[in-house]
């Protein structure tokens, strides 16, 4: 009997803060990185609609906070969290207009691993040591090579002689709440740009920040133009061309049957991201990325959706699996043969409505080789998951990712680099499109992985044994009864498979599942990194921020609650429940 041989991938290089255990929020902060995220993007919606002034004057700042806790029904405890982020927002704008040389970026000294720091301190703060503890030294690294002044010390004082020099126009910070309470008079008296990412505790030890955030604010330039893009109407943009009408437009129309079958089911649901990826990386480099979407850009954003809901036709014959998207897999509903050939069709339609483009011939050929290279590539990988299946052995961790990068991460580099021919860019940005999608396809795999086994799952309790990375993980970290069923399931003599309340309590006691939710950080961080040398800020800045679009957009279901509706004020909740129904005219009133 031939055994498959599944190589192992490279683990992403570690990024300092993220092997760091987590520690718990401040009462007064939200307590998940989702909670955070959706309140921030609250925010921000607040604030495009309400056309604040900055610098907004501290009454008025709290009276627009308390309409957005009104609004969005955020719990009161949240509000100077809520009042920090809206002060932000104000700033944004001019923010983005300042030089980085023009800028200070100033951290607290407690972002650093106290009990094992190496670094001294001046008259002027802590000098890192470039131990890699912490994300003080990720920072700093970054923020001076793009031109920033960096301060790793507290006080307000020394941050003010700095703005009377007038060498400091702008300033990035990060600090805890009170700190930023007691300083915002004299933001606010400087009258300079001024954000600051709060920190998720105030005790002054071994606090932790949102990388993310910090990365975003540090980036912000108003070279890159497509920082007022609006990405979630860029991506309902995109669903609209998934209706059956759109489609018979775009594709022409249908001649019997089979193609019939092929647009029902290419228009059923989905979250549309490979078409939205396609489009994303268009916009960012042609010249005008607020420009008008041609059809020629349509339908090679049909075309990537119709290659990667082909692969689903086939998956889910391989898989065995009768549900998709909550409704009928198409071989259930059709029968394998029918199924078959459909999935093959739209493979087909993807390669005409490729090379049928009125673009020159050279980007046509640029795109199609995109496409059939990606093909190969998914095959390839998805062959290794059906070959293991025949023989099941026992996959560590780092083989199970290799797994992921082969079978899902092509299909959003084709996305990527299909949008990227289009633009006439491609020779210039395919190393850093692939890298990225290497790191973007292994995240999304662990994300789906996790939700897949979460409480809310659309999968039901019996499930066919597959490369799973909290499988691998618990195989790993469990012990004794536990590691031996996990044994027993990869190798496939199990007597009996537990349920998925069962491996998600294993993997909640084992650490398994904390170490998957790391693996995931670590690869978006990763997917942000591999843009630093990018020299295009249209395209650095709007994939930088489509990672966080895809992730805060998913939900991992069942493990721990991001936002529990029982959490919030009771005396909130109705009122936010009439605000959703026409939520921005709501917001516009408030703001007068």
């Amino acid at each position: 009997m031939s055994t498959v041989v599944v190589r192992s991938a490279s683990l992403p290089p570690p990024i300092p803060g993220l092997g760091r255990r987590l520690r718990q929020p401040k009462k007064n902060i939200p307590q998940t990185k989702q909670h955070r995220d959706e309140i921030l993007h609250q925010v921000r919606e607040y604030t495009e609609a309400a056309k604040l002034v900055p610098p907004v004057p501290l009454p008025e700042l709290q009276e627009h906070t308390d309409k957005i806790l009104s609004i969005y029904g955020i719990d009161r405890i949240l509000r100077d969290y809520v009042g920090v982020l809206l002060a932000n927002e104000t700033w944004r704008e001019s923010l983005a207009t300042v030089p980085f040389e023009k800028r200070l970026l100033l951290m607290p000294k407690c972002l650093r691993v106290e009990s094992k720091c190496p670094a001294p301190f001046d008259e002027f703060g802590l000098l890192c040591k470039q131990c890699g503890l912490c994300s003080i030294q990720d920072f700093q690294n970054e923020a001076e090579k793009l031109g920033y002044a960096v301060l790793v010390a507290e006080g307000s004082a020394i941050v003010m002689s700095l703005i009377q020099t007038g060498k400091i126009e702008a300033i990035v910070g990060i600090s805890c709440l009170p700190v930023l309470e007691r300083t915002f008079p004299y933001v606010e008296a400087a009258a300079i740009p001024a954000v600051a990412v709060p920190l998720l505790q105030d005790d002054c030890i071994d606090t932790v920040v949102d990388i993310d955030w910090v990365w975003d604010y540090i980036h912000l330039t108003s070279d890159d133009k497509t920082r007022r893009l609006n990405l979630n109407a860029l991506h309902d943009e995109v669903k609209t061309w998934f209706t059956r009408e759109s489609l018979d437009a775009l594709m022409g129309p249908s001649r019997g049957h089979s193609e019939d079958i092929a647009r029902e089911w290419l228009a059923r649901a989905g979250k549309r991201w490979r078409p939205f990826l396609t489009l994303a990386a268009y916009q960012a480099l042609r010249e005008d990325p607020e420009g008008p979407i041609s059809d020629a850009v349509k339908k090679a954003a049909i075309a990537v959706e119709a290659f990667h809901k082909a692969s689903l036709v086939h998956d889910d014959i391989e898989d065995g699996d009768a549900e998709r998207y909550g409704e009928t897999t198409l071989h259930t509903e059709h029968g394998i043969p029918v199924a078959l050939n459909i999935g093959d069709l739209l493979i087909g339609e993807g390669y005409r409505l490729l090379a049928e483009s009125d673009a020159p011939a050279h980007i046509r050929s640029a795109a199609l080789l995109v496409a059939a290279e990606g093909q190969r590539e998914l095959c390839i990988g998805q062959g290794a998951e059906l070959l293991w299946t025949r023989h099941p052995v026992a996959l560590s961790s780092t083989q199970v990712l290799e797994i992921f990068r082969s079978k899902t991460a092509p299909a959003f580099e084709v996305a990527l680099k299909v949008g990227a021919a289009l633009a006439g860019q491609l020779d210039d940005c395919a190393d850093v499109l692939h890298t990225y999608s290497e790191n973007l396809g292994i995240a999304y795999q662990i994300r789906d992985d996790l939700d897949d086994l979460g409480e809310d799952s659309a999968a039901g309790n019996e499930w066919n044994m597959r490369p799973s990375i909290v499988l691998s993980l618990l195989r790993e970290k469990g012990k004794g009864e536990v590691k031996d069923q996990m044994e027993a399931l990869w190798n496939g003599v199990a007597a009996t498979k537990p349920d998925n309340a069962t491996i998600r309590q294993w993997a909640l006691d084992s650490g398994a599942h904390e170490k998957a939710m790391t693996l995931l950080e670590s690869y978006k961080e990763a997917g942000i990194r591999s843009l630093q040398e990018v020299e295009l800020p249209n395209l650095k800045g709007l994939l930088r921020r489509v990672i966080g679009k895809i992730f805060n957009e998913l939900e991992i279901k069942g493990w721990c609650r991001e936002f529990e509706q029982k959490n919030l004020n009771p005396e909130l909740r109705a009122e936010a429940a009439k605000a959703a129904e026409h939520l921005v005219p709501q917001v516009q009133a408030a703001a007068v």
